[in-house]
């Protein structure tokens, strides 16, 4: 299936700090990533460890392509699977090596959707209780809007096939 076309927001001259942990050559000075965050390497996945913590808790994973794919937008299929499959296995090691009280996943696109490093990334993190990871306020949709979402998106889905 093809992806719509969508702009890159990776800037002129960008030097991916993923690629260059995952070339094994040297880092660019901006560069906070460090040899040692390499965890584990596949074909068409990686993981790392996270310069940034969040919450009250530090030491969460990354799960990332190989390949410089800069968003969601961009996987196909094989790549796609590969990261959620190494996504579950990378949780489930974090409960057996550390005993979090759960785990959580999230994934940013696009400056907007809080995207940062221009190279696809699923964050893996070791949840606590009062870890204050999400310090955001929920609120209820009206079900009324709910439901227009969901036509629209239904629509769009069609539209990709």
């Amino acid at each position: 299936m093809p992806a719509p076309a969508h702009p890159s927001h990776e800037p002129p001259g960008y030097e991916c700090p993923f690629c260059e942990l995952l070339s094994g050559g040297p880092l660019s000075p901006g560069n906070l990533c460090s040899p040692t965050d390499l965890v584990h390497r596949e074909q068409l996945v990686a993981v790392i460890m996270a310069c940034d913590g969040f919450g009250n808790y530090g030491g969460h994973a990354m799960v990332i392509p190989t390949a410089h794919l800069e968003s969601l937008y961009d996987l196909d299929d094989e790549v796609a699977a590969e990261i959620m499959i190494m996504t579950r296995k990378v949780a489930l090691a974090m409960k057996l090596a550390w005993d979090p009280e759960g785990t959580s996943t999230r994934q940013h696109n696009e400056p907007a959707g809080n995207q940062h490093v221009w190279h696809y990334h699923q964050h893996v993190f070791p949840r606590y209780a009062d870890d204050d990871l999400y310090r955001q306020l929920r609120h209820r949709v009206p079900v009324e809007v709910r439901a227009r979402k969901a036509r629209d998106l239904a629509q769009a889905l069609e539209r990709l096939g």
